[in-house]
């Protein structure tokens, strides 16, 4: 199965689970082996929910996309997923738009 990830799905990875020049070879990878292994689940919208072999409370939110998965974002079931500490990546809000939850004009 192909594998392709997004820039958000890239930047969440890095700022999340490990900084890394190659966020989206590692986040194909471990996608595609967790796939493989039948980790697998439907989502409450349908999106395809790929959790991580190596840290199981990680999850990869895809959706298919005719033989292939694209990768939109990723989230961690627990804290214990998450290798930055959730308050050094929510201390960025308020100054960086690829964190915050949405435009800074709305």
């Amino acid at each position: 199965m192909l594998v392709e990830v997004t820039r958000h799905a890239e930047d969440r990875y890095r700022q999340r689970v490990r900084g890394t020049l190659e966020a989206r070879a590692e986040i194909a990878t471990r996608v595609s082996r967790a796939y493989a292994q039948g980790r697998v689940e439907e989502g409450p919208k349908h999106e395809v929910l790929v959790r991580d072999r190596e840290l199981p409370g990680l999850i990869f939110v895809c959706r298919a996309d005719g033989a292939s998965l694209v990768v939109i974002t990723l989230w961690e079931d627990d804290d214990t997923a998450a290798r930055v500490p959730r308050r050094f990546t929510d201390a960025l809000r308020p100054t960086d738009d690829h964190v915050a939850d949405g435009p800074k004009d709305r």
